[in-house]
């Protein structure tokens, strides 16, 4: 008989001789919404987890497509209802407190910290002080350590000590390439200094139309190195919302429509897509793109001019178009997430119930 190994004595001697080893894996268990059940679903494959701590996550498109509106915006103030407290760091200069009281953000001292810096080296030795302490403090107890979630906006406004020094003699050549350097090794680093503890970070950063005509998807500045690095990345872009409250179409640009492509996620399929709508007056409806995602899935089925959903008891539901929202879609998402719960009991039962057969005969070869 094959001697099973015993891990014990190997876990003892290389947790002594390698510092800050972790060991055994360390799953995300806090999820900060995005504000919208489809582009949250899209990301997780669950309508109400968006963005986990312990992992970074990229939003990256061009100016105006809702980047900050959801980083800045929503999830700080998802995050916050969930009592985890936000070191905001704006490099762009650019986020008045009015505007993030405006989407619903606490600014107060207790909830929220932010941070006006424009240098990665900056970025980087904040974040690195700040886990050094926090380690230092919650080291005997990492499943009651505060959580935290750090944001940045933006990636792409941050300078390197190359820009500064060429601006200020004049003699503008460029960083010659330190900058994705420069911020590759800031997020392997976050990876790395987060790992199982109850601190994430979500970054903003800029897109620049691609000239490559077999790969038309517009490309995130800074390099790929980042993103390899990166548990989410969503690509993000503006289009023109022409609809008035009701739905209608109208002429006038009444908002923005931000079409989201998953680039990269390691909690659901990606390359999927959606279009969030965003009103100037209203902001964002947090079901806006369900239909949609619910029609490719063949939940929504077109009859005529009007949609049609069967429930799991058979049961039609049928109605207009602009008349699925709400308390219906609700309905679809709970019975969505359920036939999936069940799915996955039924499969994971499944080895189960072949092992049993398999005794069966067995014992009946046997007799």
């Amino acid at each position: 008989m094959t001697k099973v190994f015993d891990a014990t004595k190997f876990r003892k001697s290389i947790t002594k001789s390698i510092q800050g080893l972790g060991i055994g894996f360390s799953d995300p268990t806090d999820w900060i919404s995005t504000g919208n059940y489809a582009l949250n679903y899209l990301m997780t494959s669950d309508f109400n987890k968006g963005i986990p701590l312990g992992k970074v996550t990229v939003l990256a498109g061009e100016s105006g497509a809702g980047k900050s509106y959801i980083a800045s915006g929503n999830i700080i103030k998802n995050a916050q209802a969930q009592g985890i407290f936000v070191i905001l760091i704006d490099t762009e200069n650019a986020l008045d407190e009015t505007w993030l009281q405006a989407l619903g953000v606490d600014t107060s001292e207790e909830k929220l910290l932010k941070l006006s810096m424009s240098m990665v080296d900056d970025v980087a030795k904040t974040i690195s002080e700040f886990m050094k302490g926090y380690k230092e403090q919650h080291a005997d107890n990492k499943e009651g350590a505060p959580k935290v979630l750090f944001v940045i906006d933006s990636l792409g406004m941050m300078l390197t000590p190359t820009d500064v020094n060429q601006f200020e003699a004049g003699d503008m050549k460029g960083d010659l390439g330190r900058k994705p350097k420069a911020l590759t090794a800031l997020v392997r680093n976050c990876v790395n200094m987060f790992g199982s503890w109850n601190v994430g970070l979500i970054a903003t950063n800029h897109t620049y139309a691609s000239q490559d005509m077999f790969d038309p998807d517009d490309k995130i500045s800074g390099g790929q190195g980042f993103i390899y690095a990166s548990s989410i990345v969503i690509a993000m872009k503006k289009l023109k919302l022409k609809e008035d409250e009701k739905g209608n179409k109208i002429s006038e640009v009444r908002g923005i429509r931000a079409a989201c492509k998953v680039m990269k996620t390691r909690y659901a399929k990606p390359f999927e897509g959606v279009q969030v709508k965003i009103p100037y007056d209203t902001g964002m409806d947090p079901y806006s793109g369900l239909v949609d995602l619910f029609e490719k899935k063949g939940i929504l089925v077109q009859t005529g001019n009007r949609l049609k959903y069967v429930d799991p008891q058979g049961k039609e539901h049928i109605d207009f178009r602009k008349a699925w929202t709400g308390d219906k879609l609700d309905m679809i998402m709970a019975n969505f997430k359920e036939s999936t719960e069940a799915k996955v009991e039924s499969v994971e039962e499944a080895p189960k119930s072949k092992a049993k057969k398999t005794e069966i005969i067995e014992e009946d070869d046997a007799e």
